[in-house]
Formats: C-alpha cells, sequence, structure tokens
C-alpha cells in the first residue's frame, strides 16, 4: 500500500496560507479598530472576533476572505438588521475609502459589509450579529429588511477543535486536504468548501472515518463525503449544522453545480482508494497528484517521491543493476 507520509505531509505544506497568516490578522484588526471607534456601535456593545475557516485552521491558500463576526449584546430590539448594516457601511466607509484607482472599497452585502485590502489581495467580510437568548446569535438574513437567523460560530471552532483532539491532530489537515480536492475538482463552482467541511464534520462525527496516518484518514474521510453528498444530490437528506440542533446547511447551487459534485468526489473516492492499495508508489503518487491538483499560486500540491519522474516513472539513478524494465533515455547516438 501506498502511505506516502512525507508527500501527504509536503502536500498540506503547500496548501497552508503563507503571507495571508500574516495579512488576514492585520485587515482583521482594520476593521475590527474602526467599528469599536463608533460611538453608536459601542453603545450596542460591540465586540468583534475572527470566526471562519481561517479561525478553524481550516482555511487553505490562498485566503481571498475573512469574517469578522461583530457582536452587538446591548443592541435594541427595534433597531432592524437594515439600520444595523446601514450603520457599518457609514463606518467602514468612512474609515476605508476609495483605493488607489478611485474605487470604493466598501461594498454592503445581503448579510455583511465587505471591505477591500487591494495591498494583501483580500477581503473581510463584517458580519452584524445580536443575541439570540441561549448563548448563541443571529445575523441578518438574505434578501430581508429585517429578518435575521441564527447561527453560532463561536461553537463550531470549539467543535472543530474537540473533534481534532478526538482524532490525533488528523481532522484540520484532512478537512484542508479535502478543501483542496474540492478546489481541484470543482473550482469556483459551488458546493464552496464550507459545504465539503460541513459533510466532513458529519461524516467523523458518525464513527465511520478512521485511519492509522494521513493517508487513510484522506482516503476514508474523502469516501465518507462524496456518500454524503450523494445523499444529498440524489435522496435530499440534507448535511447537518452540528451547532444548533435540528438545523441543517443551506447552499447556493444549481442542479447542474450539485450533479457535477456528486459524480466527480464518487470518482475522487474511488481513485484515492485505489492509489491507497496500490502497490507502484509512481502511480499511486500521480493519483494523488491528480486529486489534490495545484494550491493557490499555480503550484502542483503533491510532491512526487525522490526517485521517482512527474510522469510516475523511477528515475534512472533508482534502476537497480539487472532490472528488467529501465525508463527510456533522453540522449540518441548515431
Amino acid at each position: 500500500m501506498a502511505h506516502l507520509k512525507q508527500q501527504f505531509k509536503g502536500a498540506l505544506s503547500s496548501i497552508e496560507p503563507g503571507d495571508d497568516k500574516t495579512n488576514a490578522p492585520e485587515a482583521h484588526r482594520l476593521v475590527r479598530d474602526a467599528l469599536k471607534a463608533d460611538a453608536k456601535l459601542v453603545e450596542y456593545g460591540v465586540s468583534p472576533v475572527l470566526i471562519g475557516s481561517y479561525k478553524r485552521n481550516v482555511s487553505i491558500r490562498r485566503i481571498k476572505d475573512v469574517d469578522v463576526f461583530v457582536r452587538l449584546p446591548d443592541v435594541p430590539s427595534d433597531v432592524t438588521s437594515a439600520d444595523v448594516l446601514d450603520r457599518f457601511f457609514k463606518v467602514l466607509h468612512a474609515e476605508f475609502a476609495t483605493d488607489a484607482d478611485g474605487h470604493r472599497r466598501t461594498k454592503r452585502q445581503d448579510r455583511s459589509l465587505q471591505v477591500s485590502f487591494p495591498e494583501y489581495d483580500l477581503y473581510v467580510d463584517a458580519v452584524p450579529a445580536r443575541p439570540y437568548g441561549d448563548g448563541t446569535w443571529e445575523i441578518p438574513q438574505k434578501g430581508d429588511e429585517n429578518e435575521w437567523v441564527r447561527t453560532n460560530p463561536d461553537g463550531l471552532t470549539e467543535l472543530s477543535s474537540t473533534m481534532n483532539a478526538d482524532h490525533d491532530e488528523y481532522y484540520v489537515p484532512t478537512v484542508k486536504l479535502l478543501r483542496q480536492t474540492r478546489r481541484a475538482l470543482l473550482g469556483t463552482k459551488k458546493p464552496g468548501g464550507f459545504f465539503i467541511e460541513m459533510a466532513a464534520y458529519q461524516a467523523f462525527a458518525s464513527g465511520t472515518v478512521s485511519g492509522n496516518d494521513q493517508a487513510e484518514y484522506y482516503v476514508s474521510a474523502l469516501r465518507e463525503v462524496s456518500k454524503i453528498i450523494e445523499n444529498f444530490v440524489t435522496y435530499g437528506i440534507a448535511v447537518t449544522d452540528p451547532t444548533l440542533s435540528g438545523h441543517t446547511i443551506h447552499i447556493r447551487a444549481t442542479d447542474d453545480e450539485l450533479d457535477t459534485a456528486c459524480t466527480r468526489f464518487n470518482d475522487a473516492a474511488t481513485s484515492a482508494a485505489t492509489a491507497l492499495a496500490e502497490e507502484d508508489t509512481g502511480k499511486a503518487a500521480l493519483a494523488f497528484r491528480k486529486l489534490l491538483g495545484k494550491n493557490g499560486d499555480g503550484d502542483m500540491v503533491f510532491p512526487m517521491p525522490p526517485d521517482f519522474n512527474e510522469d510516475g516513472s523511477k528515475t534512472a539513478s533508482a534502476i537497480s543493476p539487472g532490472a528488467r524494465v529501465v525508463p527510456a533515455g533522453k540522449r540518441t547516438f548515431g
């Protein structure tokens, strides 16, 4: 079997966020400081915290956006979601205005205010939240003037940390590899990385994901996630929200996108299982290489083993005397 431990270690290193690890916290700090300096938001008890894949350590290179969860524990009940978003826009536009090309940096979205940081090539989404009453929060409902929807991002961060500890620190890196696989298989199409992460959490929580090393965890999780996607697409069985009892994950994806995701994840699960069982190290490495594609910098994620060429054949130096099969040479002799 091809466990390729060093290559999986290299793959995980290749998808680490890199410089974004420095830039994202700085962009978050600037937005947070602007909101905390506003007198009206201070009245509302403004208390921003970082959330999202970056906070849960499951983001992959490159990070294009980070989420700031702006808790407003003292906001009056008669203040609408539209009022709050208007206030956010006023504060953030006053602070960040326009970029060097004259483009406005603050953009109002359905549930948040987005601020661009062209120097870092990333965005910060500031999401207002009011207390629900049981320790969870509500954020503006998309498309409504004053509708709110429950959420619990802090709870998800805690659950992810616990799941990672329960699986000997394999949960987080496995989610990263699954998110990278989604990117390689689907590109910018939906469903996005959060849906895959929640499917992975459900699979781990069910007890069907296991392994003794990263390769086994990756193959096991990919198999179970592909089943969850198939159940979602074929039978309408929703992915559960582990932070809110009785709630499920909502995604925006067309039927064609879902069918494509189902087919490609099923094929990927089969390819990964075959690669893990493969006796030929070069063939196995090529299969994992294809599944994980390129990172956000355009570099191949999965490195070939030292004694193998890019096409999976052994290098000339790796051929032992008397071998029946040798790689083709590049020179000709007349």
